[in-house]
């Protein structure tokens, strides 16, 4: 009986470790954060812009602009954040609270505003530490002095308390469903002022703010879920240290990228190197001798033109020996009798005979011609001295 409860407590202890390891959230370089939900750098943007902190509430509650993204009570509803100021002399700690249920609120981040004795004005932008770690600082510097430093040491100043509360919100507001956070990114850059530096520090300048903080803060939610906070999410130390790994994570990922590239363009190029050079030698002398059989047929053609024109020139003789012969028995019918007629008649057409027969010889035609007319003018002419 007792090894059989000694059995079922060390079940139980099991099962209740399970469940708390499962409670608990580890962040990697490439996963999402809860404090990736609020830009503190939009939130020092906005702040510098602002008449007043009434109007510094309305714009991180404005449905149109979207500052924050925060969902911590997971009702489908981006939190409403309100504002709380306390001061003490010339030192203003504004406190931004979620509020999730009744009476129930959770600090998001602070903005500690001192004056020194010069009437030089510090801000700073701190993080809540179960948000976004230890020591998340930024130190904005405004290209323009905002006006909402002129107000706060005006001597009728009271400190802001924001009047909403749970269930019960300005006509302005109205619910808007959280984004996935790469989205909820490429909307809050748009709203955040580039004309002004953000400086990253690791140090509080205000010890009075950090006194005052203490005194007034709330974690409503810190103690509903202890195993949430951000040394339980990750091993970094704060967000600054988790987005700076990040970088290095996507930059490592860029480099194994390129070299990947860079090895299939080279794997390519080396393919197509190693290729065997006879396909490239087979057509090029495939070419050369398309180009021969060219010149060969040009050369053809060439030679044909001349064989044509030798030709022509033999038609040309005949032609010519053909009239001369006819003149020449057009002068002797004129002048002869008709048997001489007859005779030189009979001379012209052995004439013509032979010339046509020997015309197929350009050269040979053209001689043989030309002494036909002088043989057949000569009886003609002893012929009609005679008679």
């Amino acid at each position: 009986m007792k090894m059989k409860i000694k059995h079922i407590a060390l079940f139980a202890l099991l099962f209740v470790n399970q469940i708390f390891a499962q409670d608990v959230t580890t962040v990697t370089a490439n996963s999402y954060d809860i404090s990736d939900n609020l830009d503190l750098r939009a939130v020092a943007s906005i702040f510098g812009e602002s008449r007043d902190l009434e109007d510094f509430e309305r714009r991180l509650n404005d449905p149109d602009v979207q500052i924050s993204n925060l969902d911590l009570n997971n009702d489908n509803r981006v939190d409403y954040l309100r504002v709380i100021e306390v001061t003490e002399n010339n030192t203003h700690l504004i406190i931004l609270q979620a509020v999730l249920g009744i009476n129930t609120f959770q600090d998001v981040a602070t903005i500690e505003v001192e004056r020194d004795r010069n009437n030089n004005v510090q801000v700073q932008v701190v993080g809540d530490v179960y948000m976004y770690g230890p020591n998340y600082i930024y130190e904005p510097v405004y290209v323009s002095r905002p006006f909402i430093f002129d107000v706060f040491w005006v001597s009728s100043y009271r400190p802001y308390y924001s009047p909403w509360y749970w269930g019960y919100y300005p006509t302005y507001y109205s619910y808007w469903n959280p984004y996935p956070v790469y989205r909820y990114r490429n909307n809050i850059h748009v709203h955040i002022n580039s004309r002004n530096a953000y400086n990253y520090v690791s140090t509080r300048r205000s010890s009075r703010a950090v006194a005052l903080h203490n005194s007034r803060r709330a974690n409503a939610y810190e103690r509903q879920y202890p195993n949430r906070s951000f040394a339980s999410r990750t091993s970094l130390n704060n967000r600054y240290a988790l987005e700076q790994s990040r970088s290095a994570y996507t930059t490592g990922s860029r480099n194994s990228s390129t070299t990947t590239s860079s090895r299939s363009t080279y794997t390519n190029s080396s393919r197509s190197a190693s290729r065997p050079a006879t396909s490239n030698a087979v057509r090029t002398s495939n070419i050369n001798r398309s180009s021969v059989r060219s010149t060969d047929n040009s050369s053809r053609n060439s030679l044909s033109p001349s064989r044509s024109s030798s030709t022509s020139r033999s038609s040309n003789n005949a032609s010519r020996s053909s009239g001369q012969s006819t003149r020449s028995s057009s002068s002797r019918t004129s002048t002869a009798p008709a048997s001489t007629q007859r005779k030189s008649s009979n001379n012209a057409t052995r004439s013509n005979s032979g010339s046509s027969t020997r015309s197929s010889s350009p050269s040979r035609s053209s001689s043989r011609s030309s002494s036909a007319p002088s043989r057949t003018s000569s009886p003609s002419n002893s012929r009609s001295s005679r008679g």
